[in-house]
């Protein structure tokens, strides 16, 4: 195995445009989530938090429900030899690696692009990959999934961009792409369309859906609320904000549930920065001023139940093909294709 690991970097994290969204996030009083993936220590903060309380995880049913729509991916490319996974927001790739070993085993060429803002998580999955399908066959790509308007074209080259890359491979393989624990942390009617954009005829996407348990949604969302305000999840949000010169006394975190302003029907936990004195923050050669009783939106995450996720796919010409909801009804994972 070499010592070197080349990847590809898109210009939506050049330095310059990632400078230009941290002063918007901080102007606007909504922080672009990548910024919580930004070091390797917010990258290890949000690998134990996702350990401790990811369903995926805690769940021992969730990684057969995984497991299962795997399978159900994989069935419908029997007839191709090889396969392009894409994993948008790869984070650690730990499922992505599940995936590549079934496709593996059942006697495909597997080609692995791991996707991610953050250039620690791109690196772990990679390394979780070659383990299965060796360096030659991963194009590591980092990129911000939000304003990365040429990402179609960008996917189409990755594997010509990767100087160990097969000769092989052409743009005609079937295509599965994977969005897991993605969809909670964009608001729909900006990252639906985007992910529409992507799938060719023949390409499949399975996303995976937090969502809220029981038969009554808003009560359901309440009930998860412990899994978002614990004191993991506060310390990996508030890195951010020490790492620009805030201290806790500047302020506090609190979380609240809210509707989403597009009128989808669906609900959010968001977590604000109430500050209780007046703050400057210098990002960019910019200040941005807070007075004391101003909020910065840290992160949201929104629930969903399967209905939802149905609905709001729908508009965008995304059909569910399937769907596995785990026994606690806290997550769910969907088999989604472009309509015809």
């Amino acid at each position: 195995m070499s010592s070197l690991a080349p990847l590809a970097i898109h210009s939506s994290q050049f330095p310059e445009n990632v400078q230009r969204d941290l002063a918007d996030s901080l102007r606007t009083g909504r922080v672009n989530h990548k910024f919580h993936y930004d070091s390797v220590k917010q990258t290890h903060q949000w690998l134990a938090l996702h350990q401790a309380y990811s369903p995926s995880r805690a769940d021992p049913d969730c990684a057969a429900v995984f497991d299962r729509s795997f399978e159900a991916a994989a069935s419908r490319l029997e007839a191709a030899g090889r396969v392009h996974l894409i994993g948008l927001g790869c984070g650690g790739g730990q499922k992505d690696a599940r995936l590549l070993r079934l496709l593996r085993a059942a006697g495909k060429e597997a080609y692995y692009t791991p996707s991610d803002v953050s250039t620690a998580m791109v690196l772990v999955a990679r390394q979780a990959a070659i383990e299965v399908i060796g360096e030659a066959n991963c194009f590591p790509l980092v990129c911000d999934l939000a304003t990365t308007d040429d990402l179609p074209a960008i996917l189409e080259q990755m594997p010509r961009l990767c100087p160990r890359s097969s000769s092989r491979i052409t743009n005609q393989e079937p295509r599965i792409i994977t969005f897991f624990g993605m969809v909670p942390n964009f608001d729909p009617q900006s990252i639906l369309p985007r992910l529409a954009a992507l799938l060719r005829p023949g390409d499949h996407l399975l996303l995976s859906a937090n969502l809220a348990p029981g038969q009554d949604y808003a009560a359901g969302v309440q009930r998860i609320l412990p899994q978002y305000d614990n004191a993991p999840t506060r310390d990996w949000l508030m890195t951010f904000l020490l790492d620009l010169g805030v201290t806790e006394p500047d302020g506090q975190l609190r979380f609240l549930i809210e509707d989403d302003p597009a009128a989808t029907g669906l609900k959010k936990v968001a977590a604000y920065f109430q500050f209780l004195r007046q703050f400057e923050i210098r990002a960019a050669g910019q200040g941005v001023k807070f007075r004391s009783g101003d909020s910065l939106r840290l992160f949201f995450s929104y629930r969903h139940t399967p209905a939802l996720v149905r609905s709001v796919l729908a508009p965008h010409g995304l059909h569910v093909l399937a769907e596995w909801i785990i026994p606690s009804q806290e997550e769910g994972v969907f088999l989604v294709c472009r309509s015809s």
